[in-house]
């Protein structure tokens, strides 16, 4: 299934646990050699009431993800049409996410509150999350945000003018963030839209990342430089962000099923 291009591999595993390592996750991201992904998705039994199933998210890498946006929206589009309701609750390490069925068709889920004290984000040392002091390459002076996982999202004039396949791994790694990070440059083209590339942590560059687009329109409002509500407009489409009033994060966008198909764990195939 793909978001924008941000695109997973779904494995059902809720009548039986599917065991996989990270050579094996590795192995099916593969785009040469396997099926190729930006993350997988372990579709599991639910662990508390009220949820309809477990995510378990793991990056194309094999490291995990406590959330990701345009992945759980893909799930709950799948058990919404399943299930034939317009809301359906999903349980991941970040904690429980709400999706429905927006007015336009696409698939809205609520992200949860955006975290923005430095030991949340986490970073390695006390400091002003709306202004980090770390400077790689001229990217500068970057607000971190917490969206279920770690976002450092840079401002700057032209998003098409950053080296971000040499820059996004140097961030991602930098020493102030101890758990590593998603790296976002954004570029506002006005108080309701703004343009965004990313580099997601243990993938790469990806067409799309929904936890760093609520990112981006959180550290965009913080500096005053978008509204609340905007569209973020992703090298793979465009996604709709509200920032409530309450904290929450709303993002609402398409999904759609690239192919279906088994695996068969036995024999790895």
């Amino acid at each position: 299934m793909h978001g924008l291009g941000n695109d997973f591999v779904v494995l059902d595993a809720r009548s039986g646990d599917i065991s996989l390592d990270h050579d094996q996750v590795r192995a099916m991201a593969d785009r040469r050699r396997g099926i190729g992904c930006d993350q997988l998705i372990v579709v599991e039994a639910p662990r508390l009431t009220g949820a309809a199933a477990y995510l378990h998210i793991l990056n194309a890498d094999g490291s995990e993800s406590a959330a990701c946006g345009n992945g759980t929206r893909c799930v709950a589009a799948t058990l919404m049409e399943e299930l034939g309701g317009g809301e359906v609750m999903l349980e991941t390490a970040a904690g429980l996410l709400e999706a429905s069925i927006a007015d336009n068709g696409q698939i809205t889920v609520n992200m949860g509150s955006a975290l923005l004290d430095w030991h949340e984000i986490p970073l390695a040392e006390e400091q002003d999350t709306l202004h980090v002091g770390i400077d790689v390459g001229g990217l500068n002076d970057p607000v971190a945000v917490n969206v279920g996982n770690p976002h450092c999202v840079f401002f700057v004039n032209d998003v098409d003018d950053i080296d971000l396949e040499r820059l996004g791994p140097q961030i991602e790694h930098a020493p102030i963030f101890p758990e590593r990070t998603n790296v976002e440059i954004v570029e506002i083209r006005n108080e309701g839209h703004v343009r965004m590339r990313v580099w997601e942590r243990g993938v790469g560059i990806t067409l799309a990342c929904g936890s760093g687009a609520c990112a981006s329109v959180v550290a965009a409002h913080r500096r005053q430089l978008a509204d609340r509500k905007a569209d973020v407009i992703l090298d793979g489409g465009t996604l709709s962000i509200e920032w409530l009033d309450t904290g929450d994060v709303l993002m609402t966008g398409p999904v759609a099923v690239s192919f279906t198909g088994m695996w068969n764990e036995t024999s790895g195939e």
